[in-house]
């Protein structure tokens, strides 16, 4: 089992969607990139969701740079686990972020959208309080685990939820 340790959030004061995921995969802490797998559709779902569609094709400062002009911001929901390969039903010995910190920091964030299973479980298990607080979606995930979903799929229930409180 190796140690997994979660990266910085990356937000600034204008952020209101909170995009949380579990714990980076290997290739993102190898690369120390959020969702650096090549296989992952984040970048593409946040280029539509921005209307930036090349997103996935530019350099990691730009997407970061995108993310934030459009008021997202990124983090994970645990900051240190224990796994063997990128699965997130492999993790173990979970030590949450803190989220609630971030938040009070953060007072412009209004949706918090938790990318996956695993993230949303977490999410609930550490922080039931913030359910009732913020606008909470459990999203589907972008990682290439989740075939069944479709990018057109995840732009769908993404947009849905992003826009919800439009």
């Amino acid at each position: 089992m190796a140690d997994c340790k979660s990266f910085l959030p990356i937000i600034d004061y204008k952020s209101k969607i909170l995009i949380l995921g579990s714990m980076p995969g290997i290739k993102s802490l190898e690369m120390q990139q959020y969702y650096a797998h090549p296989q992952n559709r984040f970048w593409k779902l946040i280029g539509k969701l921005c209307a930036c569609n090349d997103l996935q094709l530019l350099d990691y400062d730009k997407k970061i740079q995108i993310l934030l002009k459009n008021n997202f911001a990124l983090w994970d929901v645990l900051n240190f686990c224990k796994r063997e390969g990128s699965l997130d039903t492999n993790i173990q010995n979970e030590i949450p972020n803190k989220i609630p910190e971030l938040l009070k920091e953060y007072p412009n964030i209004k949706i918090i959208l938790l990318n996956g299973s695993k993230a949303s479980c977490a999410f609930k298990r550490y922080f039931p309080q913030l359910l009732t607080q913020y606008y909470c979606y459990k999203m589907p995930s972008t990682s290439p685990a989740n075939a069944k979903s479709s990018t057109d799929d995840l732009f769908r229930e993404w947009n849905q939820a992003i826009n919800h409180i439009n």
